[in-house]
């Protein structure tokens, strides 16, 4: 096996930021005060992975894989090394953030500059990761796992090897099946593979018979795919409008091949390639970038929103840490929760009332939601203040928050006479909103001189519901709180008030005065007053919570909430659930902005729409839809350490919608493939309601005696999904992608006469 095939370096040949991790070198690792180590880092040869030395007893060494990095951070940017460094080190300082709930990597370097090295290397290498093409990927995959087959080192593989490597990429072959495919490699009876033969045992691996059925269907001019022969692919198959350029074009984006890229002809590898890129995955392509009109009142927009953002796991023990917040922000997250608690040596902290989790000072939140706000969507943050302070701290929150934010708070109406309408996501691009009690209306604003007469306001809230639930004393429903007036000045667009019904609301609440609902509250009104829960949310924000009673920080079903045009729907980002799967599906498109325009019918004052009984209506657009599950492509072990747990994947299919609309069905399991199943099974689904339907694809590795376990999960809104054959990429239970991992569909929407 030829070394430099298997590099992974994919265009970074000579690269001198390589060159630098290849070398490596000795970081200050920091766990504590008192623990911080000299320990050597390098990149290892495959480009992929990261060797240091570890002291432990039995473990000499240790790695970890690039594609397991989410970020990293340059300075004293993480909570430890915020703790256990000072100031004068800063600009040594990084830290690398894993993805999932693995801890992060405090490091200091010897100086400032090789600091920075190592970060500009990392992200570069990184990126050169995620930029490679799926095509590239795959093959990058294979080779990584032959290597680790090829046990003694010598660059080629006997029998032995090959069969450990097939159970490497999943594949279970019987004894003569892995002499028949060794044989036909081994074309110099060598008893080994190398060279060539390798890259004719890759081929082997790699070909997808599906694939080439479409490919010789429509591959009409000598043997190859001419420009037509595309268009003529894209109009009848994929069902999209597009022209004769467009497909010219596709082919020199895609195609390997100099000479038929000449040609304007795509081969069976250029087509492949295709049908691997946004263009052939089944998210509309159009719809990853904004693509919705972000000028509409803030209130007709789905927000993508956080509970007990502070946390990292559990709300009864569970740590409190700026990191949650960065988390929940990277991932679009536009809504987030300050617990405020008066702290010792007079700060504000931050953490779950009540209970055992772990303090934050409120300052450093602050300074980590500023620097990580805007990272990923440009739109603007919420932060929904629980405040449990005595007035001076109230005083010093205040101050922190305009002093940290500055002119990025909006500590004012952006209007020059009094506002009747919230203004939109895009005249509130980079700035913050508080959600928090005030002790005035708005006009206060625009009348010189305004008192306030009273400096108390009503302490009924999440926390004291948090309290019953946990069998401590509630607060009576009219206990009062002094709230500090420079806290309740920051409070603008989105006051907090009690709710008293729908007709309390329509006749004694402005725009800007919204309500928090526990879950169970909520589901009831969306269920059984779902047009007059729509009529309030036309007008006025809601925001709805989980019940204290989930302990175990679990999700309630954020659903029928959307459905009722709910625009705050708080999930606890830090739970690994099918309701956060479906909240990242919902909030898939429109570049990831954390904000999806709710359809018409729930945007409207005169609004009939009835999730739970359906009328007609613009909303009834009745649609068929037909899916194939083809096929899936190197679906990862679920034990790595078992050698002989290969898959037996089965695929769900789930939608979502308005109760009528809810359905599953699943294809049969196949044993012991996990490397290329192929199942061709088709499903129908009636949707009544497609602008409030989510379809979220499952795979799970059968077991008869126990539950299912999962291994990729992906969803998508209904009306983001294309016809035709179309590759899905899978997620991870935590959200992140599976790399090479994927299923080949064939999707058809037809509109239900």
């Amino acid at each position: 096996m030829e070394r430099n095939s298997t590099s992974g370096k994919h265009g970074l040949e000579g690269d001198a930021d390589l060159q630098f991790l290849l070398q490596g070198g000795h970081l200050q690792k920091v766990r504590s005060g008192s623990w911080k180590k000299n320990r050597f880092f390098r990149l290892e040869e495959d480009c992929k992975t990261i060797w240091h030395e570890s002291r432990k007893i039995l473990r000499t060494n240790q790695t970890f894989s690039i594609e397991d990095i989410e970020s990293v951070r340059r300075g004293r940017q993480s909570e430890g090394l915020q703790k256990y460094t000072d100031d004068r080190v800063e600009d040594s300082c990084f830290s690398i953030i894993f993805k999932g709930r693995r801890k992060n990597l405090d490091l200091i370097a010897g100086s400032a500059d090789v600091a920075k090295q190592w970060v500009t290397s990392l992200e570069k290498i990184i990126n050169n990761m995620d930029n490679l093409h799926r095509h590239q990927k795959t093959e990058h995959w294979i080779f990584n796992c032959m290597r680790k087959a090829d046990k003694n080192d010598d660059n080629k593989m006997t029998l032995k090897e090959l069969k450990h490597f097939l159970r490497q990429i999943n594949v279970e072959v019987d004894d003569s099946y892995a002499e028949d495919l060794f044989a036909k490699c081994d074309k110099s009876k060598s008893g080994t593979l190398e060279g060539q033969e390798i890259k004719e045992f890759y081929n082997l691996l790699t070909h997808r018979e599906e694939v080439d059925v479409i490919y010789n269907k429509y591959a009409r001019t000598d043997g190859k795919m001419s420009s037509e022969d595309l268009l003529n692919f894209i109009l009848n198959e994929q069902r999209e409008y597009t022209s004769l350029d467009d497909a010219v074009t596709l082919i020199h984006k895609y195609e390997l091949d100099d000479s038929a890229k000449q040609k304007k002809q795509m081969t069976k590898d250029g087509f492949l390639m295709y049908l691997h890129q946004p263009e052939g995955m089944i998210l509309n392509h159009k719809h990853r970038p904004v693509y919705q009109d972000m000028s509409q009142p803030l209130n007709h927009y789905f927000i993508s929103s956080s509970h007990n953002t502070y946390l990292m796991e559990d709300q009864l023990k569970g740590p409190s840490s700026t990191e949650a917040y960065i988390r929940a922000l990277m991932k679009s997250c536009r809504c987030v929760e300050l617990d405020c608690w008066d702290g010792p040596n007079g700060e504000p902290v931050i953490y779950h009332g009540y209970t055992l989790t772990s303090k934050v000072l409120f300052k450093d939140v602050i300074k980590a939601i500023k620097e990580y706000a805007f990272k990923t969507s440009e739109y603007p943050v919420i932060l929904s203040l629980e405040n449990h302070c005595k007035l001076e701290q109230q005083k010093l929150m205040a101050q922190h928050l305009t002093s940290i934010l500055g002119s990025a708070l909006v500590a004012q109406p952006l209007e020059d006479q009094m506002p009747t309408n919230f203004p939109s996501p895009e005249e509130l691009k980079g700035r913050f909103l508080i959600k928090g009690k005030r002790l005035n209306k708005l006009d206060a604003f625009y009348t010189p001189n305004s008192m306030v007469e009273d400096d108390c306001v009503s302490e009924e809230d999440e926390a004291a519901e948090t309290t019953k639930e946990n069998g401590e004393k509630p607060k009576s429903k009219k206990s009062k709180m002094k709230l500090a007036k420079e806290l309740s000045d920051i409070v603008v667009y989105c006051k907090s008030v009690h709710f008293s019904g729908f007709d309390h609301a329509r006749d004694n609440q402005a725009f800007y005065e919204m309500s928090s609902f526990k879950e169970n509250k909520a589901m009831n009104l969306a269920e059984n007053s779902a047009t007059a829960y729509i009529h309030h949310n036309v007008d006025k924000l809601s925001r709805i919570y989980p019940a204290g009673s989930r302990t175990d920080s679990s999700n309630y079903h954020p659903v029928p909430m959307w459905n009722a045009g709910c625009q705050i729907v708080a999930l606890n980002f830090q739970t690994r659930s099918k309701e956060m799967h479906l909240n990242q599906g919902l909030f898939l498109p429109n570049g990831r902005t954390g904000y999806i325009l709710k359809p018409k019918f729930l945007r409207d004052k005169a609004s009939k729409f009835n999730p739970t009984a359906l009328a007609e209506g613009e909303w009834l657009q009745r649609k068929t839809l037909n899916l194939m599950i083809i096929s899936a492509q190197q679906l990862p072990k679920l034990n790595k350490d078992k050698c002989k747990s290969i898959v037996d994947p089965l695929v769900r299919l789930e939608v979502y919608g308005v109760p009528a609309d809810v359905a599953t069905k699943e294809t049969h399991s196949i044993e012991n493939n996990g490397f290329n199943p192929m199942w061709n099974e088709e499903f129908e689904f009636d949707v009544r309601v497609p602008e409030l339907a989510l379809v979220r694809f499952v795979v799970e590795d059968y077991d008869s005696t126990s539950q299912n376990d999962l291994i990729g999960h992906y969803t998508l809104p209904f009306t983001s999904m294309l016809n035709g054959y179309r590759h899905i990429p899978l997620l991870t239970k935590s959200g992140d992608i599976i790399p090479s991992a994927g299923l080949f569909v064939h999707v058809m929407v037809m509109d239900t006469k």
